[in-house]
């Protein structure tokens, strides 16, 4: 499966990351933070919560808005 981080900029595009990826960052770190892009449909981010909760990971989706705009928030994705 793969995801779009958030942008950095407003202009700049979302760069994907692979669930591979995020996997091996965990298994490095242990837990981590990730905020995705608004582009992510909410299906593929409950799919990526139930796949690490499977793994025996705690994870904690919200939304964040960062903005007035109803189109302005990320997902941010906190995994332990």
């Amino acid at each position: 499966m793969e995801l779009k981080l958030a942008r950095n900029t407003i202009n700049a595009k979302p760069r994907p990351i692979q669930l591979d990826k995020i996997e091996e960052i965990l298994l490095k770190d242990g837990q981590k933070i990730f905020y995705f892009d608004k582009e992510n449909t909410h299906k593929d981010l409950v799919a990526l919560v139930e796949y690490f909760e499977a793994k025996d990971f705690s994870v904690y989706l919200r939304e964040v808005k960062y903005g007035l705009d109803e189109g302005d928030y990320m997902y941010e994705v906190h995994i332990l």
